[in-house]
This record gives structure tokens, sequence and C-alpha cells, in this order.
């Protein structure tokens, strides 16, 4: 999963762009990278994996991973390619979805590139400069179907469909809050609209908000207000405590969160928020060579899921050993997972769950 971070100047977006990754690698136990300077990986904290490497103590632990990229360069007219627009706007076409950093706190030490703090003004800067984008790109591919509807008939639904999707747009409206119809999906699936992008709204909120109460912050209902609109996600957060704890320990960190009364940092919930709004999960396995998590789509089938550790395994698919991560705790090994049925074999047609551990049988 790769996530884009965006935000305007002095919103907080870089602070917590460091803070995330620096956290993430130390607290799952995964080497941080980058890739370039302004890409970072961090591994998915997964509690299930840590149960089973005390159960094989493996050779290897390999947790699944996420990648921010802190997209840097917007400014107004970024969607004509003024400042680093298009290098922005290449950049937010390969992730799969966007984490749009919003100021929601007062400081007037922290100066504001509009002069005050405006949450939907700020949002709508950036979405605009999307939808623009968007808007290009759309009126390409109207004139190319609206060719293709002189030649076939058969065309003339999907221009229509287009030009009430552009009538959207030019309203300054999100793709993401068009309501497509299952044959709309299809036809715009290869039309890599940047405002249809999965959003999660991170209100980036002072200390004394976040602690003792965001929901009186007008800013942040503001945002709340949008998401629900727009049928986005929205996440309350401050960049300042995420900082603050990222170079701690896991028992510092867990004393630090517990004294302000929460249960769980910043990148756990962005990451937890990230796999609902994309619709992923994850299936294990383990043995004691390695254990490792692997990431899917909601519905995926086993062959399919098969693939995703090597495609040979999906080409020669026979069959999969499934056991419920639940199950196989409660009984505290394979073997006696085993003795008690609960060890299944699944065919071609099985649908993976979150947390199955799975061994595949294959043949090529």
């Amino acid at each position: 999963m790769k996530l884009g971070m965006v935000g305007l100047p002095n919103v907080g977006k870089s602070t917590l762009f460091n803070a995330l990754t620096n956290a993430g690698a130390e607290s799952a136990n995964y080497p941080f990278c980058t890739i370039e300077p302004n890409v970072g990986v961090v591994s998915v904290p997964d509690e299930r994996l840590d149960v089973l490497a005390k159960m094989y103590e493996p050779k290897k632990f390999t947790p699944a991973v996420l990648e921010f990229v802190d997209i840097a360069g917007l400014v107004k007219g970024a969607s004509k390619g003024e400042g680093l627009g298009n290098k922005f706007l290449s950049n937010i076409r390969e992730v799969d979805a966007i984490v749009h950093v919003v100021r929601c706190f007062e400081d007037p030490d922290v100066v504001h590139v509009d002069g005050s703090v405006g949450a939907l003004r700020d949002i709508e800067t950036i979405n605009l400069e999307l939808i623009f984008a968007d808007m290009e790109i759309l009126e390409r591919k109207i004139t190319k179907t609206q060719k293709m509807a002189k030649a076939d008939k058969k065309y003339n639904g999907e221009v229509a469909f287009l030009e009430r999707l552009m009538a959207h747009l030019e309203e300054g409206k999100s793709a993401r809050s068009f309501p497509f119809t299952e044959d709309e999906i299809a036809m715009i699936r290869d039309t890599p609209l940047l405002s249809n992008k999965p959003v999660i709204y991170a209100a980036n909120l002072s200390e004394e908000d976040f602690i003792e109460g965001y929901e009186n912050n007008p800013n942040y209902q503001q945002v709340k207000a949008l998401a629900e609109e727009e049928k986005s996600a929205v996440l309350p957060i401050c960049a300042k405590i995420e900082e603050e704890i990222a170079d701690m320990t896991e028992e510092e960190k867990r004393e630090f969160l517990s004294d302000l009364h929460l249960t769980e940092s910043g990148l756990n919930r962005i990451i937890k928020e990230g796999y609902s709004l994309l619709g992923l999960i994850s299936f294990l396995t383990a043995g004691s060579d390695e254990v490792r998590a692997w990431t899917i789509v909601k519905g995926t089938k086993a062959p399919q899921a098969a693939g995703k550790i090597h495609t040979d395994f999906e080409r020669g698919f026979i069959r999969a050993e499934v056991v419920a991560f639940s199950d196989l705790t409660a009984c505290g090994s394979m073997t006696a997972a085993k003795e008690k049925g609960l060890v299944r074999l699944e065919g071609k047609e099985y649908v993976m769950k979150d947390g199955d551990i799975v061994l595949f049988r294959f043949n090529v």
C-alpha cells in the first residue's frame, strides 16, 4: 500500500511524515529505508505476527509494509505545471490513497500562506488542482468517445455519463463524490482521475485540542462534515505528539500514550484507516523459515492470493491448507489444530479471510 501525503505549506505535513516514518521503523522491528529523500517505508504493526513468531521461532520475520510518499511542490496553478506542479501530480497518480494533512490549529508563530487558518479553503486549494487536471483528461476522453459514438450508437450512453461527470467536476466537486453505478465504474476504470483517489483527511490539531476535545474545534468539524459528504475518512491527529513519540522505545511510547488516555499511535490509526478505505486484509504464512504477512484485497480467492507469493503458486495451484489465526492460537500448535479438524482443505473458489494462516499446495 502506498499513501501520498499532501498539504499546503505550514500545515504540519513534513513534520507528520518524518514522525510517522521514523516511528514506524522503530515500532515494528523493520529497518527504515529511504528510497528517495521524500519516500519512507514502514512496517504494518500486526500482533498476530508476534504471536506466530513466538510459536515458530522463525529465521526470518517479515511484516507487510506501507510506503509513505511526502508529495511536495504544490502551489495554485499546479495543474498548469506551475511550481513543481507536474511532478506533484505525477506522484499522486502513483499512490493508492491520499493522506491530506489539513491545518486545524491556531499558532501565531506559524504563518499560514493565506494569512489565516481555514481548513475548507485549504482543502479546496488542493482539490481544485486535482479537479482541473482531471477535467483535461476527461475532455480528451469525451472527444474520443464522441467520435466512436458517431460510428456506433452503443457509445452514446458512455458519452452521456462522461458529460455528467464533467459537469460534476465543473462545479468544483471531486470525482470521488460522484454517484457512480457499477457500469460507470467499469467505464472509467482505465482513466486515472486524481480526484477519485480515496482520501484520509488528517486533521492536524494543537496538543491541547487533541487531548482535551477536538470535537469543539470548528475547523475539525468542517473537515469531518466534508469527509462524510465525500465518503472519505477523517483522522484527528497531532503532529507535535507524533514527533515526540517518534524516538521513544515501545515501552516509553505505551506509557506516554497511556498518560494521554490514548490506545495507539497516529501511525497505527492511519494504517487501519488506509486498509479499511482500500478494502485490504492480510493473510499469514508461518513456519520455521519465515513468518510473514501478505496484503490482499477483500474478496481475493485462494489461487490469486497464492500468486502474491509467487506466480508459480497461482499457475500450479492445487489446494490451500487453511486455519484461522484464532483456532491455531487456541490449540497452541498446527498439529493440535489438525487433530481437532480445524485445518481445512480449500479449493480454487475459496475466498480468503483476514487472519487466515495458509500453506499452498501447487505443482508446476
